[in-house]
């Protein structure tokens, strides 16, 4: 409810409000809508956890005292969303966060360097994945005469995603051609030689076909979506344990034309698969064998 409060103060029309301030109001809600979608599935999942525990027996419902509770900071909230709730991007729910605290407490006289038509699509697009996690309809939180308004910033997120991954792919294939034939500025060369492995590093990895040049990259992940553990009999008296994990894809990288694709909404874009399997480690899953 705090939530609808602020993103209807947000959405006045600038005849009422700068954009700054509509921005403001937005930035507000939105941390309110991550708070609300951990919420739902436990309070504990946004209580901050205190020296005596006081907190988490209020999120708990365990005891009383709604007047002392204190929630995680705005870092924390984002980032388990961005591990609940897929594709809630963590890095775009910052920007905004960040632009909204460079606001109101460093010296910038505005919310960001992005104009209107720019800045609402890349938040809706975040409000829009909360909204989805509580399942709740776009029209529920901002009103039947607002939704169109909203409907159409999200179209053109979509059209910005769509446009950006077609970008990055011609401009990979751009750079590689230049490289095949041995004429890159010398500025040029030395980028291209220092960007030569540009993967992640997160726990997670597979081979994928680069959408750009069509070589052999790497599409990592961190979050494993769901596991499976299976058994092979060796002997009569020896079994094998393998863990076969679902990994949800985040990040695409390409040795060969050195593209990258941060993100599950440019991988999806590009038709990379939006997850992959991978083998985990029989000791990180305890609790699924050995206990008969």
């Amino acid at each position: 409810m705090k939530a609808r409060l602020f993103i209807n103060r947000a959405m006045d029309s600038e005849e009422h409000r700068s954009f700054d301030e509509q921005a403001l109001w937005a930035s507000l809600a939105l941390e309110l809508l991550a708070k609300a979608a951990l919420s739902r599935v436990s309070p504990l999942l946004i209580a901050t956890p205190d020296e005596d525990g006081g907190n988490l027996l209020i999120a708990s419902g365990l005891v009383e005292g709604e007047a002392t509770f204190r929630s995680v900071p705005a870092k924390t909230v984002f980032s388990r969303c961005a591990r609940a709730f897929r594709p809630f991007n963590y890095k775009e729910a910052m920007l905004i966060a960040a632009g909204r605290n460079e606001y109101l407490h460093g010296g910038a006289a505005t919310i960001g360097p992005l104009p209107p038509q720019a800045w609402w699509p890349r938040f809706w697009a975040q409000a829009a994945v909360l909204l989805a996690a509580q399942d709740r309809e776009i029209e529920e939180f901002v009103g039947t005469d607002r939704e169109e308004v909203v409907q159409g910033h999200l179209a053109r997120n979509r059209q910005h995603i769509e446009d950006r991954v077609t970008a990055l792919i011609e401009r990979a294939k751009q750079r590689l051609s230049l490289h095949q034939q041995g004429i890159m500025l010398a500025r040029q060369a030395a980028e291209w030689a220092a960007t030569g492995d540009r993967s992640w590093g997160l726990s997670h990895r597979t081979e994928a076909t680069c959408p750009a040049c069509g070589s052999t990259g790497t599409l990592e992940g961190e979050e494993v979506l769901s596991h499976e553990v299976q058994y092979a009999q060796l002997s009569e008296e020896d079994f094998d344990v393998r863990v076969e994990l679902s990994v949800g894809s985040e990040y695409f990288s390409c040795p060969t034309c050195h593209l990258v694709l941060d993100g599950s909404a440019l991988l999806e874009a590009a038709g990379l698969d939006d997850q992959f399997t991978d083998v985990g480690s029989p000791a990180d899953y305890p609790d699924d064998y050995g206990n008969d």
